[in-house]
Order: structure tokens, then sequence, then C-alpha cells
């Protein structure tokens, strides 16, 4: 694919951009549309021109009063990850250049996070897109491939041969999950409810599926792993997981990110239960690039929304049943589709 054209939008010091904010924690119609300033990027950062960022359960936590401590300076502008162009760069920057196809993620930016025209962001957290990708998919994969990747290789560490449950396979998280565990020579397993969802994990590599919410769910799972499972990477919690991870053997492992909740039970028993965050440094962008490539990675896409539109977003996120991602659509440039 083509480098993307440069911006045509003006980023300086005096120019304004549109952004998805709150002045005020609360319900989805808290989010409006505001004219702030364009951030402007300091030595080590770069700042990316947004054509599409992804909308994640954690940005409506955040929405909704969660906070890392004291209070956020308001307008607050939300959104965690997406994709762009690089439209201008710090003096320290020698890794990319302006007109660069990238992505992205930081997680409480100081200067403003991605529902907007424009960020600025810390070099090291800004990878270039795989060619696959278009600008579109990759603002919808940026946060979750990267926590998906990271779970399945460096935390659970999958082999081929052995056998994975992705217990919350048809989210943002879990779809990519599944992908890359299979690309490994995995056999996965993954939760799905509906035939639409059964349709997509299959799609997408499982070898088989189960409906978590069935009344027989950990009877299913037995019959599919009847020698037990090596791993399960976890997207959701609950009394079905806990029941799950009885099958789990005794050198197993089970991982899940913060923020699952509730937290898988840990047991007495010998497998281990870790908890991780994802990460974003020049090098796990590089491990990413090279896993979509492998993986074939495809990214779906629930549903789009215009930068204006970020509330019914938030309203969609609400009303659950996402098979996928939810993406805001900042822009379109020219010679890039999204």
């Amino acid at each position: 694919m083509p480098k993307a054209a440069p911006s045509s939008r003006r980023a300086n010091q005096s120019g304004t951009m549109k952004a998805a904010a709150i002045e005020r924690f609360g319900p989805p119609a808290v989010l409006k549309l505001h004219e702030l300033p364009v951030p402007q990027p300091a030595p080590n950062e770069v700042l990316i021109a947004l054509q599409a960022s992804g909308v994640g359960v954690w940005d409506a936590d955040i929405r909704k009063g969660w906070w890392p401590r004291g209070r956020p300076q308001f307008p607050l502008v939300l959104g965690t990850d997406g994709a762009g162009l690089l439209a201008a760069k710090g003096a320290r920057v020698r890794r990319f250049e302006v007109g660069e196809r990238v992505w992205a993620y930081e997680f409480i930016n100081a200067k403003g996070g991605f529902y907007a025209e424009y960020v600025a962001v810390r070099a090291e957290n800004v990878g270039r897109v795989p060619e696959r990708l278009d600008l579109l998919h990759a603002g919808a994969a940026t946060v979750t491939a990267l926590t998906a990747l990271q779970g399945v290789d460096d935390v659970l560490g999958l082999r081929r041969g052995q056998t994975a449950l992705i217990f919350g396979a048809t989210g943002a998280v879990g779809t990519l999950a599944l992908q890359f565990a299979k690309r490994l020579g995995a056999r996965v397993i993954a939760t799905a409810t509906g035939r639409k969802a059964t349709r997509l994990v299959l799609g997408l590599g499982a070898a088989v599926s189960f409906d978590a919410r069935a009344d027989d769910a950990t009877e299913r799972l037995r019959a599919l792993a009847p020698e037990g499972l090596d791993a399960v990477l976890a997207f959701a919690g609950g009394p079905t997981l806990d029941r799950c991870l009885d099958l789990v053997k005794a050198e197993g492992r089970v991982a899940y990110p913060n923020g699952v909740e509730p937290e898988p039970k840990r047991r007495r028993r010998q497998f281990s239960v870790r908890s991780y965050d994802a990460e974003a440094s020049p090098r796990l962008f590089s491990r990413l690039e090279r896993a979509v490539d492998e993986a074939r990675l495809q990214v779906p896409v629930a549903a789009v929304y215009p930068l204006a539109q970020a509330a019914r977003a938030h309203e969609r996120l609400e009303r659950g049943g996402v098979l996928g991602r939810i993406v805001l659509r900042i822009a379109r440039r020219p010679r890039e589709r999204v």
C-alpha cells in the first residue's frame, strides 16, 4: 500500500481541532463535540492527524467517573488508541517521517485522548501500520492487538499443539487473540453466544466454540477438551469462567488483562493465574507488525460512527453484544481508503 499523502489540515501553534470531550462525568450524553487547541508535540513526541480511533469499555469507565487519581482537567478528550498520518514530530524523533501511516496507544495522555482530529503522543508509543491494514481497521486494533498478542505470546507462552480457551472470544480483544493463538498452531476453543457470534469465531480460526451462557457450558467444554486445557485467556469473568478453570491442567496457565471483573478465582492447584496490562514500545510494535502478517489478521468492526456521534458510539457500547470493536471515523485522507 503506498504511503498516504500528508494531511492538508494545518497543525500550528494557533490552530484548533474538533474533539469529542466531556465537561463532567456522566452518561453517554455528556460526550460532546468541542473545538480545542491542537496539541503541540514535545521534542520526544509526534503529532498524528487521526483517521480512526477505537472505542473501548475503559473509555466508558472514564466517562462515568473512574480516574486513577484526583480529578482530570476538563474538557477531557477520551480515547486511548487510534491510527492516522504523522503530521509533525519533535526535534528528538528520528524513527518516523511526516506523512507515514502510524498507529499509537497511550493511556491517560496528559495532552488529550484519541477522540480528536489530532493527538500528540510519545514516539515510543507509536508504530508503523502494517501494510495489510487500512487506517480504519488499524485504528480499531491498536491497543486490542497489543493486549491480545502480549497475552498469547508473553503471558501464556502458547505453543503448537496446545489447547487454549479464549473466554470472551467475540469481543474487541478476543477476536484478535484467537487469531494470534491460531497462528502458533494451537487448538483454539472459543466462547460464542448465538449463530452470528459462532460464525465469527469459527471464521477467524477457532477449532470449536461453545456458549458460555448455556446451563451445560462446562459439560460442553469438558467434551471439547477431554484431556484438559493448557491455557486460558479470559476477557470476561464470572461463575462460568471459574467452573471452566476446573479443566486447566496442573501445569497450565491462566491470563487476563487488568480490568476484567470479576477476576478469575485463584486456586490452590498448581496452574498459574496472571493478570497483565498491555504495553507499547518500538520493540512491541515491531513484533505486532510481524504477528499481524503471520496471522493474516482480520479486525472485526462492529460499528463505525463519525466523531460527532461519539455519544451514540458509547450508547451502542453500553447495550452490549458487540462483536469486534466500535470505531470512530475521524477523517478521510487522499490516497487512503478507510
